[in-house]
């Protein structure tokens, strides 16, 4: 299968941070705040690499920006131990929402392990509580300021742990409760969706879609798993599909003999994520950090999002982790405008991928579309 890569769009000359935005790709413990970290890590007796907000800030930046996803998860050590309470995951849940709103989110979905926050002696079920007390609150914060933001939890279980089952129980017993969507994550190399086919095929049968960690720190194999095994409606990250599309480059004999970009050919797997239209919940900036990208270059100019794009890809855009990639989701739309000239179109065709493969119902689906087109609308007119 060959299609043609297209030219990218002029730039923008507006501020984003006004534009709705959907946010499928944001991980709670990695998105505090740094002054909240501080004060929650007194609390406890926890020790921190700073007691500045600043300077705590710039050491997860910076940890981050390893090339390495092992360090890059090392740097969850510290904000996992400060999130032991209710408490505290309840403060932490609503600055969560808070954050988003502040950057323009209308819809998100905000993942995170509850397996990781029983030290203190609370249950699965009561720190999902804790979690879902905490949105409620943030949107009712964001309420009393005259805007709208609704916010479903991603239930998440540990790829290196075993309790994919229960953690796949926990997320079916509170889809009443804020519960919209199941997630494996934490170390991808190794730990293959298909460790956890039976907690998957439950998740099936009780007809609860599930969002699967691939194709970030392993490539194809675990693409496929994902698929096949974890029966995933989204590929978290997902951008390592793009080794299965090749691109071969032509001597343009119009342009002084310079090299041009030809044809590019998509393998059976890429051709069946792009034609399935399965998204691809990308987050630029974090991939860039953890060496996900690594394989087509240094910079992120060489970030394969924009040929995903281009060739029909079920492109999302998301942030990851906003504390140790030090971005919002305001800054990955700029950059993408910087680096590829995307204009008003594009970032609304982005926007549109995410609303319709959020796990929303197709009535709320519709709604959210709605919005975001009609404020597209009132900008461009």
């Amino acid at each position: 299968m060959t299609e043609p890569i297209v030219d990218a769009a002029p730039a923008l000359d507006f501020d984003l941070k006004n534009l709705p935005k959907v946010s499928l790709h944001d991980h709670l413990d990695g998105g505090l705040r740094p002054a909240t970290i501080i004060e929650l890590a007194e609390a406890v007796g926890h020790t921190l690499p700073s007691t500045d907000a600043v300077a705590l800030g710039e050491w997860f930046r910076e940890s981050a920006d390893s090339g390495s996803l092992v360090r890059y998860l090392e740097t969850f050590d510290h904000t996992i131990a400060v999130m032991q309470t209710k408490e505290a995951l309840v403060r932490v849940a609503k600055e969560f929402v808070e954050d988003l709103a502040d950057d323009g989110v209308v819809y998100g979905e905000v993942r995170w392990a509850p397996e990781q926050h029983l030290q203190k002696g609370l249950t699965l079920d009561e720190v999902v509580d804790a979690v879902q007390e905490g949105i409620d609150a943030g949107v009712e914060a964001v309420a009393a300021t005259g805007r709208d933001i609704q916010v479903g939890q991603l239930i998440t279980a540990m790829r290196h742990a075993d309790r994919s089952q229960e953690i796949a129980e926990l997320a079916v017993r509170h889809r009443e409760n804020g519960a919209v969507g199941f997630d494996i994550a934490g170390a991808e190399d190794g730990f293959p969706p298909s460790r956890f086919k039976d907690a998957f095929t439950y998740l099936a049968e009780q007809h609860f879609p599930a969002t699967v960690h691939a194709g970030e720190a392993a490539g194809l194999d675990s693409i496929r798993s994902a698929l096949l095994d974890g029966r995933a409606l989204r590929l978290g990250h997902g951008v390592r599909i793009a080794e299965d599309i090749s691109v071969e480059f032509e001597v343009d004999p119009e342009n002084d003999g310079e090299e041009a970009v030809g044809m590019v050919t998509l393998g059976e797997l890429a051709a069946w994520v792009r034609d399935r239209g399965i998204a691809l919940e990308i987050c630029p900036s974090s991939n860039l950090q953890t060496g996900a990208i690594a394989e087509f270059g240094e910079g992120i100019e060489s970030h394969p999002i924009d040929m995903l794009y281009q060739l029909g890809f079920n492109v999302t855009v998301n942030t990851d982790n906003r504390l140790m990639s030090g971005v919002t989701l305001t800054n990955e739309f700029e950059l993408l405008v910087e680096t590829f000239d995307y204009d008003l179109d594009d970032l609304l065709e982005l926007t549109l991928n995410a609303a319709e493969a959020s796990f929303l119902s197709l009535d709320e689906k519709e709604a959210l579309v709605e919005y975001i087109n009609d404020a597209y609308a009132n900008l461009a007119g």
